[in-house]
């Protein structure tokens, strides 16, 4: 089993649309975080945000890092503050996936041309904000030389924000399929690797379609989502030390392991380290928590042996066992009618 550990690093300002004025108080605490990686050996992937990228402070901090090998630098693209700036700051423009395909390439050159200046890398992998991910979006990040993607959320429909419907995407990984134009395939091929997001219950096909017929409405003013996750007979969870708590990381760990699924991913966001600035973490007690579930994830990852890869490391080994494995078109930009709430907002 390969455990990765992917990590949005970004401004403090949660759920701001504001192009200029951010902060990036948050990373002073990354190294707090990073002392737990490093009991464990494992080597996480912090994926920056431009506003972080152009912080000298924040540089400094995950630099160092860098340079003793400790971690990968990837991108995390918030197109609301990544230059240039011609389209109107709203939702619906904060997802990557909803803008002019042109349009989304310079934000993200911006980008990656921001790390490359402050890190000295090149960054191959990538998640996209709010999970605005699509197939112009794929199609850009081939063209810059990326290798791996983590932005599509399986099981969960973000088209209540404006966003793209993950609901019947894979939970393991897979080679995402781009055309650059009529059928022929742009060159090369995009890992995804999805942030480990599924059910308790072994058979996830099962479950997705039980939770689809949920969600339809037929069963609207029953609780049946809750009664049936009191029973324990349909329980969606992801696997983030925001989101869930040690007991329940464990639970959809073993999960996976059952389903035969090789890959982990555990993911959160930067601004959790620092309370109140984001809706997970609104206190010290909530962070040490967040710690705390971490740290009994990783517990158990090394005790059974686990291999801890980065991000690019992950995207490389399955490239390398699945060079006969099937393609998968990338998510449509079209937003659907419903949608799932295994990840909360879509920040």
């Amino acid at each position: 089993m390969n455990f990765v550990i992917s990590i949005d690093t970004e401004e403090d300002d949660w759920g701001c649309f504001r192009r200029t004025g951010h902060g990036c108080v948050n990373t002073e605490r990354i190294p707090s975080v990073q002392e737990i990686f490093d009991r464990y050996g494992a080597r996480p992937t912090y994926l920056i945000t431009y506003q972080v990228a152009a912080d000298r402070d924040s540089v400094k901090v995950l630099k160092k890092i860098l340079d003793s090998g400790r971690c990968e630098i990837g991108s995390h693209c918030h197109p609301w503050n990544t230059p240039p700036f011609e389209e109107e700051p709203c939702e619906y423009s904060s997802m990557l996936c909803n803008l002019p395909e042109d349009l989304q390439y310079r934000k993200l050159e911006t980008l990656h041309e921001a790390i490359r200046a402050s890190f000295g890398v090149e960054p191959t992998s990538f998640r996209a904000g709010r999970w605005g991910f699509s197939e112009t979006v794929a199609r850009n990040l081939l063209k810059l030389g990326y290798r791996v993607d983590t932005s599509v959320s399986p099981f969960c429909d973000w088209s209540e924000y404006c966003g793209p419907d993950f609901t019947d995407e894979p939970a393991g990984p897979y080679f995402i399929r781009c055309t650059a134009g009529g059928d022929r395939e742009t060159g090369g091929a995009l890992v995804e690797i999805p942030p480990t997001i599924g059910f308790f219950q072994k058979n996830f096909a099962f479950c997705r379609r039980v939770a689809s017929i949920i969600q339809s409405g037929l069963f609207q003013g029953l609780h049946v989502p809750g009664l049936l996750k009191r029973m324990n007979l349909l329980n969606l969870a992801c696997l983030s030390p925001e989101q869930s708590s040690g007991r329940d990381m464990l639970r959809l760990s073993r999960s996976f392991m059952r389903n035969g699924y090789g890959y982990l991913n555990m993911s959160f966001h930067s601004t959790s380290l620092l309370p109140g600035r984001s809706p997970f973490v609104p206190d010290e007690s909530a962070y040490r928590r967040l710690l705390s579930g971490i740290d009994c994830l990783l517990d158990y990852a090394s005790e059974h042996d686990m291999n801890f890869l980065c991000l690019s490391e992950a995207g490389a080994a399955f490239r390398e066992a699945g060079a006969n494995a099937k393609m998968r078109a990338a998510p449509a930009a079209e937003a659907q009618a419903s949608r799932g709430d295994a990840c909360g907002e879509p920040f």
